[in-house]
């Protein structure tokens, strides 16, 4: 249980982000059987926000400072790692295994 995670395209392999540090990241996220429920890349904005440090869903804090700057990965993220039997009223069911398609741009 956890993240998976699957590298799409590489990054720099030099710069990670580090607990505390502020992303910048454009992301697909959907459910397993494809539904899109959310996306950084149909907003035109990236989403920039503080990793490792309990703002994100477990999955993101502990997938994100495996990748490197310019890195696109596939992320499988189990329910105990996203959103939990509770999940997203409205937008994602309880138990739901999450896809997230995302790209580092940039550590800010």
């Amino acid at each position: 249980m956890g993240v998976e995670i699957e590298t799409i395209t590489p990054g720099n392999k030099t710069n990670y982000p580090k607990p505390g540090d502020r992303v910048s990241m454009h992301y697909v996220g959907s459910l397993k059987d494809g539904t899109v429920f959310d996306s950084s890349r149909k907003r035109n904005q990236p989403f920039k926000c503080a990793i490792g440090v309990g703002q994100l869903i477990r999955g993101w804090d502990e997938g994100v400072p495996k990748m490197s700057v310019g890195e696109k990965a596939k992320f499988v993220i189990t329910p105990d790692f996203g959103y939990g039997a509770q999940g997203v009223p409205g937008l994602i069911p309880g138990n739901s295994t999450l896809i997230f398609e995302v790209e580092l741009l940039a550590i800010e």
